[in-house]
């Protein structure tokens, strides 16, 4: 019996190898139980992102340029990239070469960058591409390539997920797929804008406490984030990624290009950064384009 049959939780067609060489199975096939929980996260996000890919693909949605260069994907603060490995793996390797495409991993930790390019020559993925850069030079980068079609962030901490955001509407994505993490920037805003806050509205008391305001900032970080989304002409979805048992950061942000860019979107981001006092967010993390 393979290793994979004696282990159902796996997918068929993945890399008993990568896995292995990933840490999440054991040497002789085995799974632990926190290997076994980061595996259902990310085999859940692959669930959406694949179809994601599939919806790109069809002749409908996929243009002259893009079938000719095949799908590409570029995936934020990647970590040691279990998440591109595990796409390539199940997706990219599978499809012809007319349609072969290419991973980017984005991280900003070089030791985390090597392991990940060498992990990639020892398995033979050809099509996988590792930059140790921050956003704003890749989006800059002359070695990706001016058009990207799907951008993912799997628990990119903080700021990171607004990172890869920005990257993806300066590379004109056709779709994102975001797991957001620590959101920590809003919170420390309302924090440091406590006192006025309390003076102007009950709303205040939301996050008089600070475990509130930590949970507060987080959910408003989000709710700001599909607004800015939808504004720059996004159909936005959100959903739990899996059971909270599993992952405690588990908001999936599912955004596919329409072009249909929501002037109410913007205005109520608007409203909502003026509510809470966070207006110098207009002109930093949340620029709207003219409508």
């Amino acid at each position: 019996m393979s290793k994979r049959l004696e282990n159902p939780e796996i997918r068929p067609g993945q890399s008993v190898a990568l896995l292995q060489a990933l840490h999440i199975l054991t040497r002789d096939g085995q799974l632990n139980q926190d290997s076994r929980r980061k595996l259902k996260q990310v085999y859940h996000l692959y669930q959406f992102i694949e179809g994601l890919l599939d919806e790109l693909q069809e002749p409908a949605n996929a243009t002259p340029a893009a079938a000719a260069a095949g799908l590409s994907l570029a995936d934020h603060g990647a970590g040691k990239s279990y998440l591109g490995f595990i796409i390539y793996d199940l997706y990219f390797k599978q499809l012809g070469a007319a349609q072969a495409g290419h991973i980017y991993g984005i991280e900003s930790r070089a030791e985390l960058v090597q392991k990940s390019r060498e992990l990639a020559v020892q398995l033979g993925f050809e099509r996988m591409s590792f930059f140790d850069m921050p956003v704003q030079e890749a989006t800059q980068s002359a070695l990706l390539p001016s058009r990207i079609d799907v951008v993912t962030a799997l628990h990119a901490c903080d700021t990171a997920t607004d990172d890869a955001i920005a990257f993806g509407l300066a590379k004109r994505a056709r779709a994102f797929a975001l797991v957001p993490c620590c959101q920590a920037e809003v919170a420390a805003c309302l924090r440091q804008n406590k006192a006025l806050q309390l003076a102007r509205t009950p709303l205040a008391e939301l996050w008089r406490h600070p475990l509130h305001t930590r949970e507060i900032g987080s959910q408003l970080t989000n709710v700001l984030r599909c607004l800015y989304l939808e504004a720059h002409g996004y159909q936005v979805t959100v959903t739990e990624l899996v059971g909270w048992e599993h992952s405690l950061k588990n908001e999936l942000i599912l955004a596919r290009y329409t072009g249909q860019k929501k002037r109410s979107a913007a205005q109520r981001l608007q409203a909502l950064l003026a509510e809470f006092g966070l207006e110098a967010l207009l002109n930093s993390r949340f620029v709207l384009p003219l409508l």
